[in-house]
């Protein structure tokens, strides 16, 4: 498909996006009408939305593991999916463990089609797009086998190794990084064969300059990302930041029509062909029905729910929205974030539940020095290479002469590592994209400062105010390392062994 046919596409299936949404549903329940999941409600071969509605349940992944673990261990009849299951995508949850997303055929070849499409998009933003080399930096991660034999990749893994076969034959031309070198699963090694490689390449790289405005800075802007935006702007020298696609392990629906626009405002529109797609207003997400596509609310907030071709029914992706506008019929959503995450480095995805956990698996090392945390807090440091987490800590002595050393509080370190998620572990262990945790400890009456600043600054009552376990504020971060008495980072690698959700 040319750029012209793309931009006409697009505009077709925005101008009828209630027609296409109901076209999408109805064919993937008639691909998958003889799945076991759909005839365990009923539904009979329907292929309306009503019938859908009103048999299917809204689910999370929790719900469907049971299936995705029969799939794993080797059961090839149609459970989810009619198409053959080829692999799995993983990605890290808001719970944190990882997710294993069936990948079909069919399912694929909608992501390559949404590449395309956004292509045409920056084609027509950036003139002479396809003109010289590109300088990227793509890294994959090891993939790994379930019992029953099939791989699971990361999604830029399985585009490498699985995807690339089926994409143009010059596909990587344009990039200054060879096949080989994006390939090589050491990150460092990886990362430093493709700087040079674009080192070598510099004469044909377009480049910033009044000359060249066509240079830009392809990125993801978006959720945990958002927190890279200063260093990538001081990096590139100010080059514009560019968030083309929304893609998730489960889906790939979102384009962004206005590339150039400030990465702080960046908006996708949901293409209606890409999935089945509903919303869960975030204001009563217990006991609203979903809403449809077309039926959202410019300023509303919700929470993506998609049907796919690769076996997923109503499933509820996380991934929290506001809409912003619309693009013919089809709305157009500003990612906020994960639900239920408070820290991310990487893939990792740690929410509330995981880090009290883990705080109190310190705890029980500070009790036999006759200490008592009296509040934390947190955040996700990406000012380190590689970023890692911090947690602050005051403490109440019970005996005045009772400090706890700098080994027990490096244990502590060590403890808490060890409380987080495979996907943290691995990130630490495996791909080193995540540094040692570090504790900073602060002066008696630090928290006390952070509610008063709360109250003052920002609105807060006294009757309402809780201690955020994830400071995101800067104002907040700097309020608390200004009272930083000592800093101590974990001792050792956490453990981590090839671990299934299986």
């Amino acid at each position: 498909m040319d750029g012209a046919k793309a931009l006409q596409f697009i505009e077709e299936v925005t101008e009828n996006a209630d027609k296409v949404q109901q076209a999408t549903l109805a064919g993937i329940l008639s691909e998958n009408r003889e799945t076991e999941y759909l005839k365990r409600f009923n539904l009979d071969g329907a292929t309306d939305r009503g019938t859908f509605k009103s048999k299917i349940p809204v689910v999370t992944y929790e719900d469907i593991l049971p299936f995705i673990r029969r799939i794993a261990d080797g059961d090839r009849s149609p459970i989810l999916s009619s198409q053959p299951i080829s692999d799995f995508i993983i990605s890290g949850t808001s719970g944190g463990e990882g997710k294993l997303i069936p990948a079909v055929k069919q399912d694929q070849d909608i992501r390559l089609k949404q590449f395309v499409l956004a292509r045409a998009i920056l084609n027509r933003h950036v003139k002479g797009l396809d003109e010289g080399k590109s300088l990227h930096f793509m890294f994959i991660k090891p993939e790994r086998r379930t019992k029953g034999g099939l791989m699971v990749l990361s999604a830029i893994t399985r585009l490498f190794k699985v995807d690339i076969k089926n994409m143009p034959a010059d596909a990587m031309k344009a990039s200054s990084s060879p096949y080989e070198a994006v390939c090589c699963e050491d990150i460092f090694q990886s990362m430093y064969t493709q700087m040079l490689c674009g080192l070598y390449e510099r004469e044909r790289i377009i480049r910033a300059g009044p000359s060249l405005p066509r240079a830009y800075y392809g990125s993801s802007v978006t959720g945990s990302m958002s927190q890279y935006i200063p260093t990538v702007d001081y990096y590139s020298g100010g080059l514009p930041v560019i968030s083309a696609m929304y893609v998730s392990s489960e889906c790939a629906v979102g384009i962004n029509f206005d590339p150039f626009c400030n990465p702080s405002e960046v908006s996708y529109t949901f293409m209606p062909q890409a999935a089945y797609m509903e919303f869960l207003p975030l204001d009563d997400l217990e006991f609203s029905e979903p809403v449809d596509l077309v039926n959202v609310e410019i300023g509303k907030e919700y929470e993506l729910v998609v049907t796919t071709y690769n076996g997923l029914y109503r499933y509820r992706v996380g991934d929290i929205f506001r809409v912003t506008g619309f693009h013919n019929s089809a709305p157009q959503f500003r990612f906020l974030a994960r639900r239920n995450v408070l820290l991310s480095i990487d893939t990792d995805k740690t929410d509330e539940t995981t880090l009290q956990g883990a705080v109190e698996r310190a705890y029980k090392l500070l009790n036999e020095s006759k200490v008592v945390v009296v509040d934390y807090t947190s955040y996700a440091d990406t000012a380190t290479i590689p970023g890692h987490y911090v947690i602050f800590w005051e403490l109440l002595l019970k005996d005045p002469d009772g400090w706890p050393s700098g080994e027990v509080v490096e244990q502590c370190c060590l403890a808490m590592e060890e409380v987080m998620d495979s996907v943290y572990r691995r990130c630490r262990v495996v791909d080193k994209s995540i540094g040692a945790l570090e504790i900073r400890i602060v002066e008696r009456g630090s928290f006390e400062e952070l509610m008063d600043y709360a109250v003052e600054k920002r609105s807060a009552t006294f009757s309402q105010y809780k201690t955020p376990k994830c400071v995101k504020l800067q104002e907040m971060v700097e309020l608390l390392n200004k009272r930083v008495v000592a800093a101590y980072f974990s001792p050792a690698l956490p453990h981590w062994a090839v671990e299934e959700r299986l």
